[in-house]
């Protein structure tokens, strides 16, 4: 049997606080033995309240957060202890899209720099030419005309910013994407248009995701399983349809009795 695409093990990351949630003495435990596999195609749904975690597991898978114990895998390869000079061949086939599609864009960059700059890291033989024309590509991917390429970030809205986010992700051909609560910051009908977009590039390129979200219609309408997260421990797992129909632990019927709709 093949390993898993991605899989997590006992992940803990825990920080020196004086106070705060999930606090033991002087030690937050912000995530505190996480264990859960991604397979390739596969969406999996993390959802929790705010402050439960969640966002912390995937920034720990990219390094943007310090791994306490535990470990993580990329196709049975331990990547939680590499170096980050060592992890850089692995960043590439694993992107994330942010939750703040401004704050996550550079404002001094054009959009050709911002999507390209993955491409002169991770193809450095890439001559402009080439590079320009795959950030044409990428834009005409996710919806966007190429003729933006000039554009700064500020003469976008928020969904298209966020289409900017997803073109930079693409960039470098990732298996999987990280999705950090990617259309929480925006109205609801842009939310449909990003959540549609999202699936169509899954089902064209073959992308595996981890949609990190507190939206119980959003994670719902993406996942095919779906992990509940709270106070950095997951507490429930299984497939959308065991999840929302057949909720066993507490907190997750309390989450789905919050939204009647949802649990309907």
């Amino acid at each position: 049997m093949s390993a898993p695409l991605l899989e997590v093990r006992g992940l803990k990351v825990h920080y020196r606080a004086r106070g705060g949630a999930f606090v033991r003495g002087d030690v937050v435990r912000a995530v505190d033995g996480v264990s859960f596999t991604i397979g390739e195609g596969e969406t999996v749904g993390l959802v929790g309240e705010s402050g439960s975690g969640k966002t912390t597991v995937g920034r720990a898978i990219v390094k943007l957060a310090p791994v306490t114990a535990g470990a993580i895998f990329w196709r049975g390869e331990e990547i939680s202890a590499l170096s980050e000079k060592a992890f850089r061949p692995h960043r590439r086939h694993i992107q994330m899209i942010f939750q703040d599609p401004y704050g996550s864009l550079n404002p001094r960059l054009p959009v050709e720099a911002i999507v390209g700059e993955a491409l002169e890291i991770h193809f450095p033989e890439m001559g402009r030419g080439a590079r320009r024309e795959r950030v044409a590509a990428l834009l005409r991917q996710v919806g966007l005309p190429p003729e933006h390429m000039a554009r700064y970030p500020h003469e976008f809205s928020g969904g298209q910013r966020q289409r900017l986010g997803i073109a930079r992700a693409l960039a470098v051909e990732p298996r999987l994407i990280l999705c950090d609560e990617p259309v929480s910051a925006l109205d609801v009908s842009v939310q449909a248009q990003i959540v549609n977009l999202l699936q169509d590039l899954q089902d064209q390129l073959g992308l595996a995701y981890l949609f990190i979200g507190h939206d119980l219609g959003v994670i719902e309408h993406v996942s095919h399983r779906v992990l509940v997260m709270c106070e950095g421990k997951i507490v429930e797992q299984g497939s959308r349809e065991e999840i929302y129909r057949h909720p066993r632990h507490a907190y997750t019927r309390r989450l789905l009795a919050a939204v009647p709709s949802v649990a309907a």
